[in-house]
C-alpha cells in the first residue's frame, strides 16, 4: 500500500556473514579461474550452484530473486559494453559470413538434436525442438565476458574474427529469444487456446529486421548531425558526467523499444552500445568514450545467478549422466562446426586477403627502402666484389615465406577460436529450455535434464577452451588475417579521435 513505510530491522549477524562470504567467495573463484583456465564466469557458476537453491541454498530464496534481477541488469550492461567497443566496419564486412555462420549454428543443434533425441531416445518431436531450441542459442553474456577476459593478451572486439563472432552471436540471441516466446505459447496451443501463430512467430522476427535496419539509417542521417550540430558542446562542459546520463537515457530508450515491440531486450542493448560508437565525436574526451573496459564493466554479477537455475541435485543418476553426456558431445560439435566457414570463406574469397598481404608486404618494403640505402652508402667503394651484397640480401630473404605460411596457420586458428567461443549457451538456453519444462506440458523431466547437462557442459567447455586458445595463441590470432584490423573513418575523424582516447584511458 502507498503511503506507508518498511520498518528497519537490523540484520542478524548471519546473514551478514552469510552475504560478505557470498561475495568473498565469489570473487575468489572467479580470480582462481580466470588464472588458472582463462574463463572466470565458470567459478562464479559453481559459487552460484553451492549458495543457491541447487545445493546448499544458503541464500534466502527472496535474495536468490533479487540477485537473478541484479545479474540480468549486468547482463545488459556487458551486452551494451560489447555494442559500445563494437567495430561497425568489421561488422558490415563480415555481415554475410556472420549470417551464414549464425545459420549453421541454429540449423546443426536442432538438426542433430532430432538425430540423437527423437531417433535414439525416443523423445517427443515437440520435446526434440525445444531442447534443441535451446542448445541453438548462444550466450551473448559469455561471449563478451569472454572477449573482456582476452582482452590482457588480445582485443577481440577489435579483431575480424571477434566481428564475424559478436554478429553471429547477436543474431543466435535474436533467434534464441524467438522461439521461446513461440514455445511459452506451445502451452496454451495444446490446451486448445486460439493463438495466432503468424503473428506470434512474425512479431519478434520483423521487430528485430526492423530495428537493426533503422537504427544505422536514424542514427547516420538524423541523430549523428543533430547531436554534433547542437548538443556536443553542450555536453562536453560536464565531462564523464554527460556520459553516463547520455548512456542511460539511450540504453533505457532502446531495451523499452526492444522489449515492447516483442524483440529481445538483450539485442536492444547491442544496439543501444552500436548507436553510441556510431555518434562523430570531435573531442577524444566527449560523451560515449569509455574511461576503461573495467570501468565500463562494473559486473552486477550475472553468472552466478546462472547457477542459481540449474537443477544440480536431479543431475546425478547413471541414465541421466550418459545421455547427458553424449548430448553434450553432440551439441559441442554443432556448434563448434560454425569455425569451418573461417578456412571455406578464405578459399572462396582470396582476393580480399592477398591484397591485404600486398598492402602489409609494400609498406614493409617501404619501410625498409632507407635502411638499405643507408647500409649501401655506408659500405666501401668497392662493390666489385660480390660476396657482401649477396650476404646481406640472403639475410633479408628468408621474411616473404614466414609471411605466406603465417596466415594458413592462424586461420585455423581462428576457427578453432570462433567454433570454441559459439559452444557456451548460458542464460539464453537455461531460459529456453526452463519455459518449454515449466510452461507446457511437451517437456518431460528426462529431457529437461538431459538439456540441462548439455547447457551446462557447453557453457563450461566453451570459455575454457576460448581461454586456453587465447593464453597460447593469442598474439598470433592477432596478427593474422582474421586479427586485427585498421580501424576505418566512420563520420569524419571521429574514428581516431575516438581510438586515441580509448588507448589513452585505457
Amino acid at each position: 500500500m502507498a503511503g506507508g513505510f518498511v520498518q528497519y530491522h537490523e540484520p542478524s549477524i548471519v546473514q551478514i556473514l552469510v552475504i560478505i562470504s557470498f561475495f568473498f567467495f565469489l570473487s575468489l573463484a572467479e580470480w582462481l579461474s580466470a588464472k588458472v583456465i582463462r574463463a572466470g564466469i565458470i567459478g562464479q557458476i559453481a559459487v552460484g550452484i553451492i549458495y543457491g537453491k541447487p545445493l546448499a541454498d544458503i541464500l534466502e530464496l527472496e535474495w536468490q530473486h533479487t540477485f537473478i534481477a541484479l545479474g540480468y541488469v549486468g547482463l545488459i550492461l556487458i551486452i551494451f559494453e560489447g555494442g559500445l567497443g563494437a567495430r561497425i566496419d568489421l561488422l558490415k564486412q563480415n555481415f554475410s559470413l556472420s549470417m551464414i555462420g549464425a545459420a549453421t549454428g541454429v540449423c546443426f543443434p536442432i538438426g542433430l538434436s532430432y538425430l540423437l533425441l527423437y531417433l535414439g531416445f525416443d523423445y517427443g518431436a515437440v520435446e526434440t525442438f525445444i531442447i534443441g531450441a535451446a542448445l541453438s542459442a548462444t550466450s551473448l553474456g559469455t561471449t563478451f565476458a569472454v572477449i573482456a577476459s582476452a582482452s590482457r593478451t588480445v582485443d577481440l572486439s577489435q579483431t575480424r574474427v571477434g566481428s564475424v563472432l559478436v554478429s553471429a552471436a547477436v543474431i543466435d540471441d535474436v533467434v534464441g529469444l524467438v522461439m521461446s516466446s513461440v514455445i511459452s505459447d506451445l502451452g496454451s496451443l495444446s490446451s486448445g487456446s486460439s493463438v495466432n501463430l503468424g503473428w506470434l512467430i512474425g512479431r519478434p522476427i520483423v521487430a528485430s529486421i526492423a530495428m537493426a535496419i533503422l537504427t544505422p539509417i536514424v542514427t547516420k542521417y538524423l541523430f549523428a548531425p543533430l547531436f554534433r550540430s547542437n548538443i556536443e558542446h553542450h555536453f562536453a562542459r560536464y565531462d564523464h558526467i554527460s556520459n553516463i546520463v547520455l548512456m542511460i537515457l539511450v540504453l533505457c530508450a532502446f531495451i523499452s523499444i526492444a522489449a515492447y515491440a516483442g524483440t529481445s531486450v538483450l539485442f536492444g542493448a547491442f544496439l543501444a552500445g552500436t548507436f553510441l560508437s556510431y555518434i562523430p565525436s570531435k573531442h577524444p574526451e566527449a560523451p560515449f568514450v569509455v574511461a576503461s573496459r573495467e570501468e565500463g564493466e562494473r559486473e552486477a554479477d550475472k553468472s552466478p545467478t546462472v547457477g542459481f537455475a540449474i537443477p544440480f541435485v536431479q543431475l546425478w543418476t547413471g541414465k541421466r549422466i550418459w545421455r547427458g553426456v553424449v548430448f553434450t558431445l553432440l551439441m559441442v560439435f554443432a556448434k563448434f562446426v560454425v569455425g569451418i566457414w573461417i578456412p571455406i570463406w578464405q578459399v572462396l574469397f582470396p582476393t580480399k586477403f592477398n591484397n591485404r598481404n600486398q598492402a602489409s608486404s609494400s609498406s614493409n618494403k617501404r619501410a625498409k627502402k632507407p635502411q638499405d640505402e643507408e647500409s649501401n652508402n655506408s659500405e666501401p667503394t668497392s662493390t666489385h666484389n660480390n660476396t657482401g651484397p649477396s650476404v646481406s640480401q640472403e639475410k633479408q630473404r628468408p621474411r616473404p615465406p614466414n609471411l605466406s605460411s603465417k596466415p594458413r596457420s592462424t586461420t585455423w586458428l581462428s576457427a578453432l577460436l570462433l567454433g570454441s567461443a559459439m559452444v557456451a549457451r548460458g542464460e539464453i538456453g537455461l531460459l529456453i529450455i526452463q519455459i518449454g519444462y515449466n510452461e507446457t506440458s511437451y517437456v518431460t523431466e528426462d529431457g529437461f535434464i538431459t538439456g540441462v547437462w548439455a547447457i551446462l557442459l557447453n557453457t563450461i567447455i566453451g570459455p575454457v577452451t576460448v581461454g586456453l586458445l587465447v593464453k597460447a595463441y593469442g598474439k598470433r590470432i592477432g596478427e593474422g588475417e582474421w586479427g586485427l584490423q585498421r580501424a576505418e573513418a566512420v563520420g569524419g575523424a571521429r574514428s581516431d579521435n575516438r581510438a586515441e582516447g580509448t588507448e589513452s584511458a585505457a
